[in-house]
Parts: C-alpha cells; sequence; structure tokens
C-alpha cells in the first residue's frame, strides 16, 4: 500500500480567544487521506475548518492534538515544504513588478539562482500561458492573468503537492475554462497531487476525483465524486405509454413524473421505493421501457444534504443534552 500524501488523524485545533475567555473548535477529529496523482476537493460552508486544515498543512500554525503527515513526514519538515506549492485566495503581487520579476522574487525564496531559475521561469509561465505577458507589469494584468502568476509561482520549485485556495473564484467563464485546464494537465501529464478549497462546486465537480465536505471542523461526507453523484438506489426511468392513472399514482407516492418528450414521461424512483415494484406496475400498465439508469445528484445537492443533516444531527445532540440536564435538576 502506497502511503497517502496528505494524512490527518484526528486533527483537532482550537484557538483561545484574548485573554482565554473563549476557546473556538476550530477543526474537531479531522480525518482526511489524501492519495498521490489526485484532485482532492475540500469543500464547506464558511467556518468549517478549511482555512485551518491548510495552515497546519503549511506548518503556519499547529494542531491542539491529532496526527498531521505529508509525504510520510511532519509537516514541520523543511524538506518537506519544499514540495508543496501554494495558491492562497486573493493572492497579490506587487503591481510595479514584471510578470517574469514576480517570479525571479519567489525563485530566490526557493533557493534557485541563475540559469536554473531562468529556465524554470520560461517554463512555468509556458505552463500557464503566459510568456507573451511576462515583460508586462501585473498592474495591467486582468484578474484571470493575475491568478495564472499566482498558479506560476506556486508551480515554480516544481512541487510534488499543489494546495490552491479558491482557484477559480471571481474569474469569468472563459478564464474558469482556462485555469481548469492547467490544473487537470497537471495531474494526468505531470502527476501532481492538488487540494483544492473552494465555494465553487461546479468547478470542483468538473475537476476532482474524491471531495470532502466539512462542517464545523468534521468530515460531515467524504469519497469518489463519480459515486456520491450516483445514488445506489436513486433510478430514473423513462418510459413511453404510461397512461394517466398511473402517472397520478406515482405522483400520490411521492414519486416524480414529468415529461421526456415524444410521448414519454421521466420517473424518478426515490431511495424509500423499490425500484422493481415500479418496473411491475409498468408493466401491467402496458408501458414501454426506454431506459433505466442511476439518477446523477448535483454536487451542490450532496453539499446542502450534507450540510443540512449535519445541522440537524447538531439541533438533536442539543437537544437531548438539554433534555438530560433537565431531568438532573
Amino acid at each position: 500500500m502506497v502511503a497517502p500524501v496528505i494524512e490527518t488523524l484526528d486533527l483537532t485545533k482550537i484557538y483561545v480567544t484574548f485573554l482565554g475567555t473563549q476557546q473556538i473548535l476550530a477543526l474537531d477529529k479531522l480525518n482526511l487521506s489524501v492519495e498521490e496523482g489526485e484532485i482532492f476537493g475540500c469543500l464547506g460552508p464558511n467556518g468549517a475548518g478549511k482555512t485551518t486544515a491548510v495552515k497546519i498543512f503549511l506548518g503556519l500554525i499547529f494542531p491542539t492534538s491529532g496526527e498531521i503527515r505529508i509525504l510520510g513526514e511532519r509537516t514541520a519538515s523543511p524538506r518537506v515544504k519544499r514540495k508543496i506549492g501554494y495558491l492562497p485566495e486573493g493572492s497579490y503581487f506587487p503591481d510595479f513588478l514584471r510578470g517574469e520579476e514576480v517570479l525571479e522574487f519567489y525563485g530566490h525564496l526557493y533557493g534557485l539562482r541563475g540559469k536554473d531559475l531562468q529556465e524554470r521561469i520560461t517554463a512555468t509561465l509556458d505552463l500557464v500561458g503566459l510568456q507573451d505577458a511576462r515583460r508586462m507589469l501585473v498592474r495591467y494584468y486582468s484578474k484571470g492573468m493575475r491568478q495564472r502568476i499566482g498558479l506560476a509561482q506556486a508551480l515554480l520549485s516544481d512541487p510534488d503537492i499543489l494546495i490552491l485556495d479558491e482557484p477559480t473564484t471571481g474569474l469569468d467563464p472563459i478564464a474558469r475554462r482556462e485555469i481548469r485546464d492547467i490544473l487537470v494537465k497537471l495531474k494526468v501529464e505531470r502527476g501532481k497531487t492538488l487540494f483544492i478549497c473552494s465555494h465553487e462546486l461546479l468547478e470542483v465537480e468538473l475537476m476532482c476525483d474524491r471531495v470532502a465536505i466539512l462542517d464545523r471542523g468534521k468530515v460531515v461526507k467524504s469519497g469518489r465524486l463519480d459515486e456520491m453523484v450516483y445514488s445506489e438506489r436513486d433510478v430514473e426511468i423513462v418510459a413511453r405509454g404510461v397512461s394517466g392513472e398511473l402517472e397520478n399514482k406515482f405522483r400520490s407516492e411521492n414519486v416524480t413524473v414529468s415529461e421526456a418528450g415524444k410521448g414519454k414521461v421521466r420517473i424518478d424512483v426515490p431511495r424509500e421505493k423499490g425500484v422493481f415494484g415500479v418496473l411491475r406496475r409498468l408493466e401491467q400498465d402496458g408501458a414501454e421501457l426506454v431506459s433505466m439508469s442511476p439518477r446523477k445528484q448535483s454536487l451542490e445537492d450532496i453539499f446542502l444534504q450534507a450540510v443540512r443533516e449535519s445541522a440537524e444531527e447538531r439541533q438533536a445532540a442539543a437537544s437531548a443534552e438539554s433534555a438530560a440536564g433537565g431531568n438532573e435538576t
């Protein structure tokens, strides 16, 4: 078994406010595992703990308890830090510098010099599509170009792992597509491992292999994206010649029936319904089965459901605790 490139075990972070008057639980026994060569999406509402987790990955802050391993080592190791590229959300570069000068500055921080640095700059600008703008002042860069130069600085040291915070937020559709294509290319052609934090659920759905949804510092849902968007028991059936009487019966039983064109109807069989019972009733009705397939859910649907269920669990736990306290008194 190959060890994950990023792994957390019961990772916990508690912030203590000024004068120690209040404690804030940012990460609550967080367990994540990111495999080599995949694009991993980390999702969650504001305050879910994504930024705290990234800061721990980068060694900027330290956990209160639990373990964190990157490339099999502790994040505090300088050797490991050299293998991580980071693009923060809303990264800023001095606008009086040219694109190539920005990369020269970061290259010096990485310890690169001379011919090696210039070759790295040229190769990286080629990759992100900024070769023609390398001598342009950053103040004249569009937002998409600024995001590309930010990605270029993250790639300059040829890291094994890229940690990207909101890489496509605020970009127009063309720029989003261009950044997305670059990120997929990094995975497919260069074998990079990408850890992406984002609120742009459609972009994540188009790029990522696996995702984890966080809420209040915990993973509330995770897995392969292609498996998550298809429910094992949610099935979409398309049939022709379904009687109006049977359509009405399905609707009264909470089964969604909609027009599919050319005399066909689409029947969404929910999880609690048996698909074989629906098929049998269609056969008895004299309807013709056109197709049957797992019903695809959007990542947005999955995200909202996971966060909603997490909130309901917290509310139920709080109610139970309150009731127990009342019984004791």
